[in-house]
């Protein structure tokens, strides 16, 4: 049985928070989503399903915000069409962060590596005994330099990958 058919076997069941008098089913919002990697987390409404890619659920007569998995997310804000495009492009990037340093990364006359990237300029140089990164939009009206040193220069470039994951989920 695949995840999303047991996640919807386990909220007809009535599993988890689905059955507990106080915990609404509907009205909550998604106020963020993340990838953990790989199953690492139990979700929260259901208390079965292990996900990996955990929507932050919120409710205004709810005291806590739960870590729920797509199925869940979906009902609990009576749109799964909403959660299942919130899940599908963090697959989507989940995918582009697989492949971001394999691209064809440019090197700087200073020796810095570079590249451009949906609408961003990043730059990786060595900063102290470590690696930093610098994320501009193509226009330069924007700048963010990482105040973090990296270990490696890949680390670098994969902080700054997120970091405009980051950016562009604020701008939607």
């Amino acid at each position: 049985m695949d995840d999303t058919a047991n996640e919807e076997r386990l909220i007809a069941a009535g599993r988890g928070k689905w059955s507990q008098p106080g915990v609404p089913h509907l009205g909550w919002q998604c106020v963020d989503i993340e990838d953990l990697g790989e199953l690492l987390q139990e979700c929260e409404m259901c208390e079965t399903q292990s996900i990996r890619y955990v929507h932050y659920m919120e409710h205004p007569s709810y005291p806590k915000v739960l870590k729920v998995g797509c199925v869940c997310a979906g009902n609990m804000e009576g749109n799964r069409a909403a959660a299942d495009g919130r899940e599908a492009e963090m697959r989507s990037r989940a995918g582009k962060r697989t492949r971001w340093l394999s691209r064809r990364w440019r090197v700087s006359e200073k020796g810095n590596h570079w590249i451009r990237a949906d609408g961003y300029r990043v730059t990786v140089c060595k900063r102290g005994a470590g690696w930093a990164a610098t994320v501009s939009d193509v226009n330069d009206s924007f700048v963010e330099h990482s105040r973090t040193h990296y270990a490696t220069r890949d680390l670098a470039k994969l902080a700054a990958f997120d970091f405009i994951t980051k950016l562009e989920a604020s701008n939607a």
